[in-house]
C-alpha cells in the first residue's frame, strides 16, 4: 500500500502563481486517505540564494531534508504530492540506487543548470540535479546515470536541454506516443533498471484536459494515455516511488474541476 506525502513547496516556482501550489497540494492532499497520509509544514520564508545561480536556495534545502525524512520513515513507496517539481530531488535521493530509473513525465525536460536557467527557478532544473549536475549544494550525488532517464510527454526544450538530451542519448517519448501503453513501459525496461521512479508533472496533459497548472503547453498527452502507460509499467518494474507536482488551481472550484483527472493519475501510481 502506498504512502502519501504532501509537500506544499512553493520557492522552486518560476510563476506569478507559485503560492497557489499551496493550495493545489491542500486540495489533492483533501481527497487523500487521511491514515496513511503525511503533510509537511510549507518552509515559511522565500529564501535566499545562497551565492548560486539558484533562487531561494535555502528554503528549498530544508524542504528536501523534510522529504528525505519522510520518505525514508517507511518501508512502502512513498508518493510525494507537490508542490513544484522541485519536491521531487529529495523524494529521489531516499531511494536512489545504480538499480534505478526515473521517468520524468513532463511537458518540460527541467534539465537546465544554474548557469544555462532562464529563471533561475529550480523547477527548472530538478531533473539535471539528479543526474548529478548543477549547484554543489543542491543535487543528488552520485546521480542518476542519463541512461537510466526516460522523458515521457515532453514537448517543450530550451537549448542546453535540447543538448545535453543529445548527448547522452537520453530515451524521450512523445505525447502521441503514449497512446501505445507498451511504449513507457518498454523504454524503461530497455534501460535495464530493475525498479523505476516516476515523476508526473500536471502540465504533461493537454490544456484541455488540466486547467490548473501555472505553464500549460499545447499538444499535450491524454489522461487516458498516462493513465494506461503508468498501469502498463507497474506491472513490468515495481515501483521505488513517485512525485506529483505543479497544481496551481486559481480558485478552489476550479480545483475541484480538476481533481477527478488527478485523482486518476494517484490511482495509476498507487
Amino acid at each position: 500500500m502506498a504512502r502519501f506525502i504532501v509537500a506544499p513547496q512553493w520557492q522552486g516556482s518560476s510563476s506569478s502563481r507559485a503560492m497557489q501550489l499551496i493550495d493545489g497540494a491542500e486540495a489533492i492532499a483533501g481527497d487523500l486517505p487521511r491514515a496513511s497520509t503525511t503533510v509537511l509544514d510549507p518552509v515559511p520564508e522565500a529564501g535566499d540564494a545562497q551565492g548560486t545561480g539558484v533562487h531561494r536556495l535555502s528554503a528549498l534545502m530544508r524542504m528536501r531534508e523534510r522529504i528525505e525524512d519522510a520518505v525514508g520513515t517507511g518501508r512502502e513507496p512513498a508518493i510525494v504530492i507537490g508542490g513544484d517539481c522541485g519536491v521531487a530531488l529529495g523524494a529521489v535521493s531516499a531511494v536512489a540506487g545504480d538499480d534505478l530509473a526515473v521517468v520524468w513525465i513532463d511537458a518540460h525536460a527541467d534539465l537546465n543548470t544554474p548557469a544555462s536557467s532562464p529563471s533561475g527557478a529550480f523547477h527548472g532544473m530538478v531533473l539535471r540535479a539528479i543526474a548529478g549536475d548543477g549547484d554543489d549544494l543542491h543535487r543528488l550525488e552520485p546521480g542518476i546515470a542519463p541512461a537510466r532517464i526516460v522523458l515521457a510527454g515532453t514537448r517543450s526544450l530550451d537549448a542546453e536541454e535540447q543538448r545535453f538530451i543529445e548527448q547522452h542519448a537520453v530515451r524521450v517519448i512523445a505525447p502521441a506516443d503514449l497512446a501505445d501503453p507498451d511504449a513507457l513501459a518498454e523504454a524503461v525496461v530497455a534501460t535495464g533498471a530493475s525498479r523505476v521512479y516516476v515523476h508526473v508533472d500536471l502540465d504533461v496533459l493537454d490544456p484541455a484536459e488540466m486547467t490548473g497548472v501555472a505553464l500549460p503547453e499545447p499538444f499535450g498527452a491524454r489522461t487516458a494515455d498516462v493513465v494506461a502507460s503508468l498501469r502498463r509499467l507497474r506491472e513490468r518494474l515495481p515501483l521505488a516511488g513517485a512525485t506529483l507536482t505543479e497544481f496551481s488551481p486559481s480558485t478552489p472550484a476550479a480545483a475541484v474541476d480538476d481533481l477527478g483527472t488527478i485523482l486518476r493519475l494517484i490511482g495509476a501510481l498507487a
